[in-house]
């Protein structure tokens, strides 16, 4: 296994204060970043970089600049022997959330080898640069709900009305087959009813504060979306920020949560990094042990091991339910869905709590991380997968998730493990 960098992870936070000493000139217009891939060849890999923005800047623009890897040789040498004057060798679709003069610039990062490196000239812009939604990745608000689309087909929609907590229903697959149960969102013929509380894609668990938020029964708590805090369309992602009241029966607040999803357009299946945030706001809060959490999915019934003509793999190849309680960087869960075979992939991420995690995956269809339900998974005695956040703290769980057509493949989804645990090196300066 690889050493893990110590620059931080994907959304490599890069404020240059220190490159923008002068106040009276501000944050630099233009900026060149390098992204280098010491140790892992980079395929599909989103990359944020944040950086002072100028008070004018609405967007930005990426080009890429010529090296000797990838220039023709006059281009490389005008690159060596005139570095102020650079050779643009392509434009990258990138979007720059900006707000409070500092921006948030996101790319795919395509076909990096191991051992390489590529500049790429940062320019803000005074001008909204729109793309057409059916091309990239969008999020569309309606009263109840938020559309995620990518290239035109509808990959989920968050609903936060209507149900106990907020949940994403259906997921699709490549093809615009459902993945997950639609029970009991909507009936289809001879569909599972079994736990109603298992809603498409949801986040929530069974004992916070002693309070069960994994079930729907009377005596449960709730989830219950408070506001829906940005969300936007781009050329590379489409992604949404909401924010949540964690209450007790009786109404009493517990915590409150914000949730993020972002939608890449990848070249390759379908890949959503999904961040669930707790904050401790009022009081302590406890993460009991219990196997009922934590990310959780419900997939189609075709898809089941149990019933179906699914299969479950994980990274240390353990295989169906060999993999229920054991710990593993990602497992994946795959099987047919309307005649097509289609699987969806989970990555834990290494900053998450007791990376990697304990997994909570049936046979029937669920399929859940869980960090806590260590008593349930492994016997041990008492509450050892219990976990007190402090009050005033807040605790980030991170996930990619990638939606694939066909049969996993080992190789390739440690591949792609690694490029998620493992982000390139990013460096910044000013001008360029």
């Amino acid at each position: 296994m690889l050493q893990r960098s110590a620059i931080p992870a994907v959304l490599a936070v890069l404020w240059l204060a220190a490159a923008c000493a002068s106040a009276a000139l501000g944050p630099a217009v233009t900026y060149e970043v390098t992204v280098s891939a010491p140790d892992v060849a980079y395929a599909d890999t989103p990359v944020t970089v944040k950086l002072p923005a100028p008070a004018w800047a609405r967007s930005a623009v990426m080009k890429v600049l010529a090296s000797a890897a990838d220039a023709s040789p006059q281009a490389a040498k005008q690159q060596r022997g005139a570095r102020q004057q650079p050779v643009i060798v392509d434009i990258v679709p990138c979007d720059a959330r900006i707000r409070a003069g500092k921006a948030e610039v996101t790319w795919l990062l395509t076909d990096l080898p191991k051992g390489t490196s590529r500049t790429y000239r940062l320019n803000f812009t005074d001008t909204e640069r729109a793309e057409p939604w059916r091309t990239t990745p969008a999020v569309s608000t309606h009263q109840d709900r938020a559309d995620l689309f990518v290239g035109g087909c509808l990959f989920t929609s968050y609903r936060f009305t209507g149900a106990p907590k907020p949940f994403c229903q259906p997921v699709y697959s490549i093809g615009g087959e459902p993945m997950t149960r639609g029970y009991p969102f909507y009936h289809v013929a001879g569909e599972s009813t079994d736990h109603p509380h298992h809603r498409s894609l949801w986040f929530t668990h069974g004992d916070v504060n002693g309070v069960d938020f994994w079930s729907e029964s009377p005596q449960a708590g709730r989830i219950v979306h408070r506001s829906m805090e940005s969300g936007g369309s781009g050329r590379a992602l489409g992604w949404l920020r909401a924010r949540h009241d964690w209450l007790a029966p009786d109404g009493k607040k517990v915590c409150e949560g914000v949730l993020e999803l972002r939608l890449h357009n990848v070249h390759r299946g379908r890949l959503l990094d999904f961040e669930y945030t707790v904050f401790a706001t009022e009081g302590p809060v406890k993460f009991g042990d219990t196997k009922e959490g934590t990310l959780g999915l419900r997939l189609a019934d075709s898809m089941r091991v149990n019933g179906g003509q699914g299969h479950i793999l994980n990274s240390e190849g353990q295989r169906d339910n060999d993999t229920w309680g054991k710990r593993a960087a990602w497992c994946d869960y795959s099987g047919p869905v309307q005649g097509q075979p289609v699987g969806i992939t989970i990555f834990d991420h290494p900053d998450n709590l007791r990376h990697p995690t304990y997994w909570h995956v049936r046979d029937y269809g669920l399929f859940a991380a869980n960090p806590f339900g260590v008593h349930d998974f492994t016997g041990q005695p008492g509450e050892p997968g219990a976990y007190v956040l402090p009050q005033g703290e807040k605790l980030a769980f991170r996930y990619r998730m990638y939606v694939h057509d066909g049969a996993p493949d080992p190789a390739a989804l440690a591949a792609l493990y690694e490029q998620y645990a493992y982000p390139p090196r990013v460096s910044v300066r000013p001008g360029g």
